[in-house]
C-alpha cells in the first residue's frame, strides 16, 4: 500500500524535473514512509514517482518502484494489493515471464505486454490504483479498482497531465492550479458529491471500475475514459427464480471466507477493526477461525452510551480469543484533530467519526501493525442501511398491505431515531432528474440533497450566482449508467445509487483509505471482493431484507460465530456523537469556527456568507429546534468548517514549497 504520482507531457522532449517528482512522493510520505523511487527517462516526456509502504516483499531495493521492464519499454507505479498474486505469478512464470521481485505490484508489468490492458485488469483482484506507460505506443493508463477503494486523481495542465494518489500530490506540481470550484463548494456543503468530481476546479477522479487512457499523438494528448466493470444487479424478473434459502446462506459464507482468507496474506502481521456491528464481527470471527494465532482487534469507544458499541465488541473479542485494544475517545477531544483530518481527507466530513478513525489508525501503528481487515462494503452489498429498508417498504413490496408497511416504517424510525437527519432524512426530498433516471429518489441521498436550501443560503453571494441554474440532481443522474438501472428491482436501484455516490465519496474516503493511510496503515475490506459482490447482487431482495431484518442472508451465514445480542438486534449506524449532544464538544467546534471561520477568514476565502453562518449558529441554541434538525445542522456546520480548512490547506498555502520542504526533511533527493 503506497502513494503514486506522475506526469506526462504533450511534448515528449519537454524535461520533467526529477526533484518535482520526488517532492510529489514526499508530500504523501504518510502513505509510504519506508522508501521512495522515481523514474523519468530522457526523451519520453514521462515521469513517475512512488512512496512505498512495505507489506509484500520486505526487501527495500527489490520492491522499490517504479518498476521498469528490462527493455525499458514499460514502466509502472502501483498503490494497493493484488490478491491471489502468487498463483498468477506462477502461471506467468510458466509462460516465460521473469520476475525481478516478490512484490504483487510487478504482476502488471508482466501481464500487460502479454494480455493488453483489458484482460490484465479483468484478472486482477483486490484494491488498487496504478499507472503503466508504454513508451513505444506513447500511451499511459491510469487504472482504479472496481469500487474505488484506492484513490486516483488527475488534472490537465498547460503542458500535459499530472496524476497522483491524493490531491496534495497534484498540487505539489507547480503547473497545477488550486481553486475551489463553486459547484464543488456546493457539494461539499451537502455531503454527497457528483461521481468523479472533487472540490477543486479542473481536478478529476478516475471513477471506480474505470481506466483513463492518455495517448500522445502529433504533440497532443488524447484522453479517453473506459469503464471495465460495474456492479451489475440482475433484471427484476430474475429475482423471481428463487433458490432455496440455505443455498444463498452457504454461498455467502463460502465467498466471504475466501475473501477473508486471501486478505490475510501479508509479509507483516494483520489485525482487524472491531465495532459492535455484524460486519466487523463477521470478519474477526472468520479471521480467528483461519488463523493459528490470536487476532489483534482494534475498537473505538465513545463516552456516550447511545453511540458506544464497546460492550458487544468486547463480547465478540472474548468469544474469538482476540487480543483486543480499545481506544476510548472523549467527544469534545475529537475536534482537537479535526484540522489534521481535513488535510488528509481533502474533502469535508459531516461527522467526527472520520476523526475517530484517523486516531484509531494511529493507535494501530503504535501497536506495530500496518494492516487490518475491515467491514466496509457489507451494508452496500447486503442492504444494511436503514434507508434501504425504507425504500424496500415504500417501493419494493407492492403486495404488502398498507397497514403492515406503516408498521414496518414505524419500527424503522423508532430504532434509528438518533440518526434522523443523517442516515435517514428529516423530511422527504425528491429530485426530478433522479426520479426520471432511477424511478424514485433513493432515501439514502435524500438527507444530503435535502440540505440544498441550507447550502445555497450559506454560500457567498458571488459563488451562489455561479450556480444559480445548477441542478445537482441532474449532475448526479448523468453519472448513473441507465443500462444498470433499467428493469431493476427498487432495492437494487437504491443500492446502486448509494454505491455510486456515498460508498466511494464517503465510506471509502474519509471513512476509509484517507484516514487509515494518514498513519501509514493499510485497510483491507473483504466484503468488497468483486467475486463476492457478483454473488451478492443475485440474492433476492426479500432475502437481503426479510421483514424488519436487514442483511438477513449474511446474518444467517455468520450466525454460528456472532454474539446472540448482535444476531438479534436491528442495524445500528456507527457514527460519533454529534456536537449538539455534548456542551463541551459544541464548545470545541465553536473554538475551531472562531479560528478558521471568523469574519476575516470567511471574507478572505470568499466561499461562505458570514451573516448566514452566524444565524445558523445562533438558531442552534434555540430549545424549540427539534433534535433531527440539529443533527442536520451539525453536519452542515462541520462542512462549513471543512471548506474553510480546504481553502486554508490547499489554496492559501504554497503546496509546491511545502512538498519541497517535506522532501528535504526526509532526505528524499533526486
Amino acid at each position: 500500500m503506497c502513494g503514486i504520482a506522475g506526469v506526462i507531457h504533450s511534448d515528449k522532449n519537454r524535461t520533467i524535473d526529477p526533484q518535482t517528482l520526488v517532492n510529489m512522493a514526499a508530500i504523501q510520505s504518510h502513505r509510504g514512509p519506508d522508501n521512495f523511487g522515481y523514474y523519468s527517462p530522457e526523451g519520453a516526456g514521462v515521469g513517475l514517482s512512488h512512496a512505498r509502504l512495505t507489506i509484500i516483499d520486505l526487501d527495500e531495493e527489490r520492491g522499490r518502484q517504479p518498476h521498469v521492464s528490462d527493455s525499458g519499454r514499460y514502466m509502472m507505479v502501483h498503490n494497493g494489493e493484488f490478491y491471489d498474486f502468487q498463483r498468477i505469478r506462477a502461471s506467468m512464470t510458466a509462460q516465460g515471464a521473469r520476475f525481478q521481485s516478490k512484490s504483487d505490484s510487478e504482476l502488471v508489468l508482466q501481464m500487460y505486454p502479454h494480455y493488453g490492458i483489458e484482460k490484465t485488469v479483468e484478472e486482477l483482484r483486490g484494491e488498487f490504483a496504478f499507472s503503466i506507460y508504454d513508451r513505444e505506443e506513447e500511451t499511459m493508463y491510469l487504472v482504479r479498482d472496481r469500487f474505488g477503494i484506492k484513490p486516483l486523481y488527475w488534472t490537465e495542465t498547460e503542458h500535459g497531465v499530472v496524476f497522483g494518489s491524493e490531491l496534495k500530490v497534484l498540487f505539489a506540481h507547480p503547473d497545477v492550479k488550486r481553486e475551489i470550484d463553486s459547484e464543488g463548494l456546493y457539494h461539499q456543503l451537502i455531503q454527497v458529491m457528483v461521481p468523479g468530481s472533487t472540490a477543486f476546479k479542473g481536478v478529476n477522479q478516475v471513477p471506480p471500475g474505470h481506466w483513463i487512457k492518455i495517448q500522445r499523438k502529433d504533440g497532443k494528448l488524447k484522453i479517453e475514459q473506459h469503464k471495465y466493470w460495474d456492479i451489475n444487479f440482475p433484471q427484476a424478473e430474475e429475482h423471481l427464480k428463487v433458490k432455496e434459502e440455505q443455498e444463498y446462506i452457504e454461498g455467502v459464507r463460502e465467498q466471504l471466507l475466501e475473501a477473508v482468507h486471501l486478505r490475510l496474506n501479508a509479509d507483516v502481521p494483520v489485525g482487524a477493526y472491531l465495532s459492535g456491528g455484524i460486519d466487523s464481527c463477521s470478519i474477526l470471527g472468520l479471521s480467528a477461525a483461519v488463523r493459528q494465532d490470536p487476532v489483534k482487534a482494534f475498537t473505538i469507544g465513545f463516552d456516550d452510551a447511545d453511540y458506544d458499541e464497546t460492550p458487544i465488541a468486547r463480547e465478540m473479542a472474548e468469544m474469538t480469543g482476540a487480543d483486543q485494544i480499545v481506544l476510548p475517545l472523549s467527544a469534545e477531544h475529537l475536534y482537537d484533530h479535526f484540522e489534521r483530518t481535513i488535510w488528509h481527507t481533502e474533502r469535508t466530513i459531516y461527522n467526527t467519526l472520520g476523526v475517530a478513525k484517523l486516531l484509531m489508525s494511529q493507535k494501530v501503528r503504535e501497536q506495530g501493525y500496518k494492516v487490518v481487515l475491515t467491514g466496509e462494503g457489507s451494508d452496500e452489498l447486503f442492504a444494511g442501511y436503514p434507508a434501504f429498508r425504507k425504500d424496500m417498504f415504500l417501493y419494493g413490496l407492492s403486495d404488502l398491505p398498507d397497514n403492515l408497511k406503516s408498521e414496518l416504517q414505524d419500527t424503522l424510525a423508532e430504532s434509528n431515531a438518533l440518526f434522523k437527519g443523517a442516515m435517514l432524512p428529516r423530511e422527504e426530498f425528491h429530485s426530478e432528474a433522479i426520479d426520471k433516471k432511477v424511478g424514485f429518489t433513493p432515501t439514502c441521498i435524500q438527507s444530503w440533497m435535502g440540505c440544498d436550501h441550507f447550502a445555497r443560503n450559506l454560500m457567498n453571494k458571488d459563488r451562489l450566482s455561479n450556480i444559480k441554474d445548477y441542478d445537482p440532481g441532474t449532475a448526479m443522474a448523468e453519472q448513473f449508467d441507465e443500462s444498470q438501472l433499467e428493469g431493476r428491482h427498487p432495492l437494487d436501484k437504491a443500492q446502486y445509487v448509494w454505491i455510486k455516490t456515498m460508498l466511494e465519496g464517503q465510506i471509502l474516503t474519509w471513512g476509509g483509505d484517507r484516514v487509515d493511510m494518514a498513519n501509514s496503515m493499510e485497510a483491507r475490506p473483504p466484503f468488497l471482493d468483486h467475486h463476492l459482490a457478483d454473488y451478492a447482487v443475485n440474492i433476492p431482495p426479500q432475502m437481503r431484507i426479510k421483514g424488519p431484518v436487514e442483511k438477513y442472508v449474511l446474518k444467517e451465514a455468520m450466525k454460528g460465530l456472532l454474539p446472540e445480542t448482535l444476531y438479534k438486534r436491528q442495524k445500528f449506524a456507527f457514527m460519533a456523537p454529534p456536537a449538539h449532544t455534548d456542551k463541551q464538544k459544541w464548545n470545541a467546534l465553536m473554538e475551531l469556527m472562531e479560528e478558521f471561520a471568523n469574519e476575516e477568514k470567511i471574507k478572505e476565502a470568499g466561499l461562505i456568507d458570514y451573516g448566514a453562518l452566524q444565524d445558523m449558529i445562533q438558531s442552534h441554541d434555540d430549545p424549540s429546534v427539534p433534535r433531527d434538525h440539529k443533527v442536520q445542522m451539525d453536519a452542515i456546520l462541520n462542512h462549513v468548517l471543512g471548506v474553510q480548512l480546504l481553502y486554508h490547506h490547499f489554496v492559501k498555502q504554497d503546496i509546491p514549497k511545502k512538498a519541497a520542504a517535506k522532501a528535504h526533511e526526509l532526505g528524499w533527493v533526486a
